[in-house]
């Protein structure tokens, strides 16, 4: 079993900048692509980005140019850095990881951006 502890969410203007963490815990010699997805009101959840434990990263359209991901295999910690944040990218973010057995998900973090 892996567990995954998401923080860092809050209120930011447009414009703003903010940085997601989340800590795995558990098997994480499991794992092997981590990433994150979002989840807005009304809406079904959508992928963020991802990062394979090779260090290859993936976007979504939204998320290219403005959001980075990394991680931090010694720290078992994984991060989203975003800037110029709009209000479109208000929701719930969630991280998730890969497994040998299936994929394992943190309880999320709000993120709300205001105009």
């Amino acid at each position: 079993q892996v567990q995954l502890v998401e923080s860092g969410g809050g209120l930011v203007q447009a414009g703003g900048s903010l940085r997601l963490s989340c800590t795995l815990s558990g098997s994480v010699f499991s794992i092997d692509g981590t990433g994150w997805y979002r989840q807005a009101p009304g809406k079904t959840r959508e992928f963020v980005a991802m990062i394979t434990s090779g260090t290859v990263t993936v976007y979504s359209d939204s998320a290219k140019g403005r959001f980075t991901i990394s991680r931090d295999n010694a720290k078992n910690n994984l991060y989203l850095q975003m800037n110029s944040l709009q209000p479109e990218d208000t929701g719930v973010y969630y991280c998730y990881a890969e497994g040998d057995e299936g994929d394992y998900w943190g309880q999320g973090t709000q993120v709300t951006v205001s105009t």
